[in-house]
Formats: structure tokens, sequence, C-alpha cells
């Protein structure tokens, strides 16, 4: 497609305020702008997917954080996929599919060095935005599961927790237990999603239902939620455990969305139980989204992997995405399809 073939105009959706509270459809706003012109070393991607994730609630809350915040009055962002529309350069061809970080708009102008080719055959459209490769990378890099593992998966019905479940049995768990927050979630965590046995919020304290579904302790954990699920599977933790830490979902979908989540641990216990806890960030590997594809295709492609998710479609519909992921309407990834 050439760049003469481009609407004068396209969609983005914008922040309007950083929110005090619940978030909702009112904090964003549909935007129609001129498409913008990709300038030396840039590319213009006309976008098909993007994903919403729980860090955006985060960057929407206007407290400091160590990563950049969305700005009232200007585009969101996030990963998106898209087909190459125009490369001055000659860098990229049209019709070429890339993932780059600019979604939330139909159309973006993105730096060739934020931009990563993908095969046209390797995964699904929607599947290149799995957040399969967090999990991949918390369990075989920093929690370096074993065969045998007792495994415990905070926030199970998430976007990573929802392949972390099938990614630990397939790297030898010997049991795999899920947190989540309705029985809904949970049966179909048992049934689909490679859990042996689920957690649910509100069914009790964690640490008792932890104790009944892994009563010889845990191995690993592979944490997106924080608070009190951190706390009660130190307790639970057996010699040697690792712990890979990747979200703190306990506050980052609270009301002021900061990422801070201050949790009180037994140094005794971690010291006397040898516990490793690590912090794990995609953003520290850049070799996994390759690793992880290859893995992730075969795994569709002979069925022993699935990637549950939520598809909405049309740009208008993104808030509202947001807004259900935060609620917790759905089980895996949320994705938007333009």
């Amino acid at each position: 497609m050439s760049f003469t073939a481009v609407p004068a105009a396209h969609r983005e959706v914008r922040l309007v305020a950083h929110p005090e509270g619940e978030v909702t459809t009112r904090h964003f706003r549909i935007a129609e702008v001129a498409v913008p012109r990709p300038g030396p070393g840039q590319v213009l991607v006309r976008n098909r997917v993007m994903v919403v994730t729980a860090a955006m609630r985060t960057q929407m809350s206007g407290v400091r954080l160590p990563m950049p915040s969305f700005v009232p009055g200007e585009a969101l962002w996030g990963s998106a996929v898209g087909e190459v529309v125009a490369a001055p350069d000659g860098d990229f061809e049209p019709g070429e599919l890339v993932r780059h970080p600019y979604g939330w708009r139909e159309f973006a102008v993105v730096d060739v060095s934020r931009i990563r080719r993908l095969a046209p055959d390797a995964l699904p459209l929607a599947a290149h935005l799995s957040q399969g490769a967090t999990a991949w990378g918390a369990l075989r890099r920093a929690a370096g599961i074993r065969a045998g593992d007792t495994v415990f998966v905070t926030g199970a019905a998430g976007g990573v927790g929802s392949m972390a479940g099938q990614l630990a049995r397939r790297l030898g768990a010997g049991r795999v237990v899920g947190s989540t927050g309705s029985e809904r979630k949970a049966a179909r965590l048992r049934a689909e999603l490679g859990y042996d046995d689920t957690i649910v919020r509100g069914a009790g304290t964690i640490e008792r239902q932890l104790r009944r579904a892994a009563p010889d302790g845990i191995d690993v954990l592979l944490d997106t939620v924080g608070g009190e699920q951190l706390t009660a599977a130190l307790t639970l933790a057996r010699t040697d455990a690792r712990f890979a830490l990747v979200g703190a979902l306990s506050t980052q979908l609270g009301g002021d969305g900061g990422i801070s989540a201050p949790v009180e641990l037994d140094a005794g216990l971690v010291i006397t139980r040898r516990v490793a806890l690590r912090g794990f960030g995609l953003h520290a590997h850049p070799d996994l989204p390759e690793e992880w594809t290859k893995e992730f295709g075969q795994g569709l492609r002979d069925g022993s992997l699935t990637f549950p998710h939520a598809l909405l479609r049309g740009i208008e519909r993104a808030p509202q995405a947001l807004c259900e992921l935060v609620q917790g309407r759905h089980i895996g990834a949320v994705v938007v399809e333009m």
C-alpha cells in the first residue's frame, strides 16, 4: 500500500484526566486527528490489534513511577501489531507485519529502532500480544523451575497467569496452584489452563487455602499480585524455594493505581529456608520474545498450548477494554482489534 492510499484522518484515544478512584470510560476521549507522516528513520504503521494491560492503569494514575506516565490531553500508548504502510528509507516493505509500542491509535509513526519484525505465519495476529513471554521467562530464568516442583501462581486468570499454568506444566511441574477472584474463573483454570487446584480471593484466608492446595509447601512462586498472597506463599515456602515477582496487582488496580506494594516478610524464614526472591521484567531480556515466539508457535500448532484472550472490536472500545480488565471481567489477555 502506498502512502497516498492512507486516509487524511484517523482516530486515537486520549486520556482526559488522571482517575481518582475507579477508572471509567469517562476518563478517555476518542479524537480524530490527521494521519502523521513518517520522517527519516521512521515508518508509518496501520495498527491491526492492540493489547491492554494492568500496567496501563498504573500509568494513568499520575503518581511518580519508574516508567513514563500517560499525560492528560495526549494519546495513550502500548503494545500493538500492525502492517507497514510507508517506509521512506526503505528499511521495511509495505505490508510487513510489525510489533511496536504505539497502540491506542489507528495509524502510528514509529522509529525503526522501536519496531520488531514479525514472521507472517509464526503466530495468529493477536497471539503476538500474549504476555506468555513474561511467564516463560519468569518460570525458566528467574525461578528456574525443576521437574516435580509445586508451583503457585498468583493472579492466575490474567494475561501472565493464564499462560503460566500451562507453561509450568510444560516445564515439568508436579503440581500447579493458582489464585483468582471467582469460582467461575477458578473452574476454567482447572479445566483448561493447567492448574491442579485454585485459591479464590474472599473464600477464606489465602494462607489457609494454600495449605489445603499445597499441603507439602511450594517450591516456586510466580507472583503478579503481592500483598497477602506473597506473604502466604513465603509461609508455605519449602527449602530453596524460588520466587519470581513480576507484578503488584494488589495495588496497581486499586484506587490510586500506584505501583508501590509494601509487604511484611519474615526475614527469618527467607534465611533459614534459603528462599530466593527475584524481580523479573521482560525489558531486561531482549532475546526472550524470539525464543518465546518459537515455543508458543510450536505449542499452538501441536495443541499443547492455548492463548486465552478476550477480543473487543473497534478502537472506540479500547477504553471499555481497559475498564473491564481492571474489573476482572476476563480471563487471559484483553485485545482490541482495530
